[in-house]
């Protein structure tokens, strides 16, 4: 009688059976194809105070109801980071699983009234635009529109565009047409004077802003905290959002990588970054995010600090309470190397009277 577990007949059986593959090749899909994501996620409090308080975003009115009925919330609400990062979280098995480059993610978009633990997410995504990688062939391209939705109402509460390189089943041939072609680095252009709100309420940053205006001078600034990757920001975030992507939970598979271990999930990066900096401010409400880019991998170990340059601020919101500001963020690691920027546009608390 043949013994399975014997080492060596295992190893002759794992070499002789298929392997039962997850996720879905370049070939797989087409322009204008819809797939609805079939796990869902109910929005928790615990979930969502977990990946606040592991990304240091504190911001009291997603923790306290006081603070979150002085902000016209019924009780604190779904923190945007938490929700976006779940949303994400579920397309992962169906979009993205078999691996390749996150490209970036751009039109980030929530809807002004707040979103509630207990909400039943279903999300879905439509494939936008399907090409071919001349500098890669093994990979392809493909963009995606994604949709957040309550499950109950049909609301969309997330939505945004991203785009991956997949990898194809076989390689294309190609003429090389797409390689990047070397260029002379230009100098910097950097202005000559950096200059720091003063405070983290509207009128600290138009007061910046104006005083910038017309001189060689830009609103940038860097923000102290650092939070160094662990074992749960690295492997138990990403999987309490249905992530399961090898990246971010097999080591076997990844010890081949160049990182050589598993890696943060962009949005846990992402947010941690955020957290950074929104403690150094007084946001009123999460408007949406533009042209973000993810640079390099973030392992565990590293570390993940926050830079904030200020683009714009306008005296108009949802809220006669807020201003509209629109940042551009870079997280960098203890290396000062980037590793994600993008644009964010957020309404700021006004200064009481």
């Amino acid at each position: 009688m043949t013994d399975w577990t014997d080492p060596d007949t295992f190893a002759q059986a794992l070499e002789q059976v298929e392997t039962k593959e997850k996720g879905n090749c370049f070939e797989d899909f087409a322009d204008g194809d819809v797939i609805e994501h079939d796990p869902g996620l109910t929005l928790t409090q615990f979930g969502n105070e977990q990946w606040m308080g592991q990304t240091l975003n504190h911001d009291p009115a997603y923790w306290r109801t006081d603070a979150a009925e002085a902000r016209g919330y019924d009780e604190p609400p779904i923190h945007p980071d938490y929700l976006t990062a779940a949303t994400l979280g579920i397309t992962v098995e169906d979009l993205s699983e078999k691996g390749g480059y996150f490209l970036g993610r751009t039109d980030v978009r929530f809807p002004e009234a707040p979103v509630y633990a207990g909400t039943e997410l279903h999300v879905e995504s439509e494939v936008v635009n399907t090409a071919t990688s001349s500098s890669r062939p093994e990979y392809g391209i493909v963009s995606w529109r994604t949709r957040g939705k309550d499950a109950e109402t049909g609301d969309v509460l997330c939505s945004y565009e991203r785009t991956n390189m997949i990898p194809r089943r076989e390689p294309v041939a190609t003429d090389g047409s797409g390689a990047a072609a070397a260029e002379e680095e230009d100098e910097p252009d950097l202005p000559e004077e950096f200059i720091t709100p003063d405070g983290g309420y509207f009128e600290d940053f138009q007061a910046a802003l104006a005083k910038a205006d017309g001189e060689n001078a830009a609103v940038a600034y860097r923000h102290e905290r650092g939070r160094t990757q662990d074992d749960v920001t690295v492997a138990q975030l990403p999987l309490s959002t249905l992530n399961t992507a090898k990246q971010h939970h097999n080591v076997d598979v990844m010890s081949d990588s160049p990182s050589g271990d598993i890696v943060t999930y962009g949005d846990v990066t992402r947010s941690t970054a955020l957290g950074h900096a929104r403690s150094d401010e007084q946001t009123w409400r999460e408007v949406g995010f533009d042209d973000e880019s993810f640079h390099t991998f973030v392992a565990v170990g590293d570390t993940v600090y926050a830079f904030t340059r200020v683009l714009s601020a306008e005296d108009d919101a949802s809220s006669e309470q807020a201003g509209t500001v629109t940042f551009e963020h870079i997280a960098f690691n203890q290396d000062d190397e980037p590793v994600y920027s993008g644009t964010r546009t957020a309404e700021i608390r006004k200064r009481p009277n």
